[in-house]
């Protein structure tokens, strides 16, 4: 029989789905700010396999000469980013969310067999639990992620004023590659991130919208097990729990 159960928190909820847009449009402004010195490539010496990006890339999405809009768009939507992931943190923290999204004794073993599970390598799926341990390494990496883009876009920003944190980010232009390197990175889990949860299908997305999720119980209860089993009998007159006392008689 169908059955809700809570799985996300609200406050849970909130966050996620703000975070989603603040990302998205921080991604967009930093690209703005990005054609201005657009250097990183793959590749060994005068041999290049691939450029982040060419300038039809701009030219399609409109975004050369407008460094100061996304400077702008950018210094100002960082906040919001870094406010949502404090209070994001201090939540789980406080509430005893994070007992579920941490890493724990068994989180590699759970990882490795989901991996195997969504390959098609291994055919029954990891044991259910809130997260498994695929889940809490993306989101446990994700928060440090967030941790490491806040303190080298403020390394980047300002080299002077905070000397001693671009320093120990191994310079300005180290800590700018390390800014560029996280962005590709978030780009990178958004699309395993929308993959798994297509894969999971709606009742997994419900869950993260309104806050619950249906589960099927595919098996009786012990109770209801039991009563089924029992013989179809009438009740006897002789059954102690159908015995009447007699009536007083009056003399």
């Amino acid at each position: 029989m169908p059955r809700l159960v809570e799985k996300h928190p609200l406050a849970i909820r909130w966050f996620h789905w703000l975070n989603f847009p603040v990302l998205a449009l921080m991604i967009w402004s930093g690209l703005l700010i990005y054609w201005a010195n657009d250097v990183y490539r793959l590749g060994w010496g005068d041999t290049t396999l691939l450029r982040f990006f060419p300038q039809s890339v701009y030219d399609v999405l409109d975004m050369d000469h407008k460094l100061a809009k996304g400077m702008s768009w950018h210094f100002v939507l960082m906040w919001v980013f870094a406010l949502n992931g404090l209070l994001y943190v201090s939540y789980t923290l406080i509430s005893g969310e994070w007992r579920y999204l941490v890493p724990q004794r068994g989180t590699l073993r759970s990882a490795w067999h989901t991996l195997l599970h969504d390959v098609g390598l291994r055919q029954n799926p990891p044991p259910p639990a809130k997260f498994n341990g695929a889940q809490q390494l993306a989101y446990t990496s994700v928060v440090l992620m967030g941790a490491g883009s806040l303190l080298t876009g403020l390394a980047i920003y300002k080299p002077t004023q905070l000397a001693g944190l671009t320093t120990a980010l191994g310079g300005y232009e180290w800590a700018r590659l390390e800014h560029f390197a996280l962005t590709i990175g978030y780009v990178l889990f958004f699309l395993v991130h929308i993959a798994q949860v297509v894969r999971a299908g709606w009742n997994n997305f419900r869950a993260m919208v309104a806050g619950f999720e249906v589960v099927k119980d595919s098996a009786p209860t012990a109770a209801a097990a039991s009563l089924a089993a029992a013989p179809d009998v009438a009740p006897s007159s002789s059954s102690p729990l159908h015995t009447v006392p007699p009536l007083p008689v009056r003399p």
